[in-house]
């Protein structure tokens, strides 16, 4: 079973942030976070990475390897919760949480069968 958090705005269609692991973001951080528009955190990310190359420059080379494994694990596992703050700070409010055995389409399907009214914010527009 596959679980989502729920983000809606007004006038807006819902958003579902998958919950688990993000394999692209710990692969390629970068440009994950490109792709789901995060530029604070892009930045952040890479002004903590120039940081990282001067401080632990003196180090040998397998314990940054290692360092730098350790800080991509962490980028894989704290990914979602990264995109569900770039959420928040653009307003959009946490409504709950679907789960469902299928991928997003089931879970869109279950969110719009309990909350109808959810249906209409796509739709209206102001």
């Amino acid at each position: 079973m596959r679980i989502w958090s729920v983000h809606v705005k007004p006038q807006a269609e819902p958003v579902l942030v998958r919950e688990g692991f993000a394999w692209l973001a710990f692969l390629f951080p970068a440009l994950w976070f490109l792709a789901k528009r995060m530029w604070l955190v892009l930045v952040l990310y890479l002004a903590l990475g120039a940081i990282a190359a001067v401080v632990l420059q003196p180090l040998p080379e397998p314990i940054v390897g290692l360092i730098g494994f350790g800080v991509q694990l962490l980028i894989g596992f704290h990914a979602r919760d990264l995109e569900r703050w770039t959420l928040a700070r653009r307003g959009w409010r946490e409504l709950g949480v679907v789960a469902a055995q299928g991928g997003e389409d089931e879970a869109y399907a279950r969110l719009f069968a309990a909350r109808r009214d959810l249906l209409a914010w796509g739709t209206v527009r102001a």
